[in-house]
């Protein structure tokens, strides 16, 4: 992966995706996917940090549009979602603190920010995918700041602290419906070509601690034995119930997804890579996309 810098100075990571769903199992696709993410968590790549002026978080915006169509790249991959919050309008979740300071605050002057960057994309021949982190409420311990709006707020009893954040419950049914109906309000109002979710499902281990969910496995694991199947098929669930969803809305918007980058290790599975990552999607994630694959709930990988 190739580390570059725009104009404006902000670290940027494209990738280059060579692998889909139709390349793996029908005819290559007709041209390449070139996707560069823009991630906003912590301010990342954008919108600058300390800088809530729309203005000027539209004028940095389109410096890196142009930066990347200089460059060839035909899609850009937007997180909206970073954790419980969101960059625009919502009747779920409140306007993000990475866009304009302080969570719930709206921007000022108003303006719709996600509106904004669909259209400036478009304008350069580039595609909009809708970045969402599914489970991730919060980045760190700080439960003072949210809204009061905010889903752990509201719904405390769909949290789990692990390390020095809190989760959503995957083995929720009210999670994964929120979830969708989180997903669907964007594809509904806006003219995204994609809904993309990244590698962050069950979260990444963290030595000496345990994701306690014993309790809602014993409430929901009917028909499993093994709580590491039951989470592997929670996050399952998710994934065709968001598929399926987006696909009865509107059929033209993709599904796609960048998991973590070794499904499992050939020492646990002889279908395994030849590596020895530490974690792994199936393993530790709990995220099996050759299911997802197979099952055709998404369009690419």
């Amino acid at each position: 992966m190739s580390v570059l810098t725009h104009p404006a100075k902000l670290w940027i990571y494209p990738v280059v995706f060579c692998l889909s769903s139709m390349g793996l199992f029908g005819q290559p696709p007709k041209r390449e996917f070139r996707g560069v993410w823009i991630a906003t968590v912590f301010n990342i790549d954008w919108p600058e940090a300390g800088n809530p002026d729309p203005e000027a978080q539209k004028r940095q915006f389109n410096e890196m549009l142009d930066f990347y169509a200089a460059l060839n790249f035909n899609a850009v991959i937007v997180q909206v979602r970073p954790s419980g919050d969101v960059f625009y309008p919502s009747r779920y979740e409140p306007w993000s603190r990475y866009l304009t300071g302080q969570e719930g605050k709206d921007p000022e002057p108003f303006y719709d920010p996600l509106q904004f960057m669909i259209e400036a994309a478009h304008d350069r021949g580039l595609e909009f995918h809708a970045w969402f982190n599914p489970y991730r409420a919060t980045m760190n311990e700080d439960t003072a700041s949210l809204a009061t709006h905010h889903a752990l707020s509201q719904h405390p009893e769909w949290m789990l602290k692990y390390g020095k954040r809190y989760y959503f419950k995957p083995g929720l049914p009210e999670v994964r419906q929120y979830v969708t109906s989180v997903v669907l309000e964007v594809v509904h109002r806006y003219d995204i070509d994609a809904v993309h979710f990244d590698d962050y499902f069950y979260p990444y281990k963290t030595k000496g601690e345990v994701f306690q969910d014993s309790l809602t496995f014993a409430q929901y694991g009917q028909g499993f034995t093994d709580i590491e199947d039951w989470r592997r098929a929670n996050v399952d669930s998710l994934i065709k119930q968001i598929s399926d969803s987006i696909r009865c809305v509107k059929p033209n918007v993709r599904f796609g997804i960048s998991p973590f980058g070794v499904w499992r290790n050939v020492k646990r599975d002889p279908e395994g890579s030849k590596t020895t990552a530490g974690q792994t999607n199936y393993d530790d994630l709990y995220a099996n996309p050759l299911t997802w694959l197979e099952e055709g709930w998404i369009d690419y990988l």
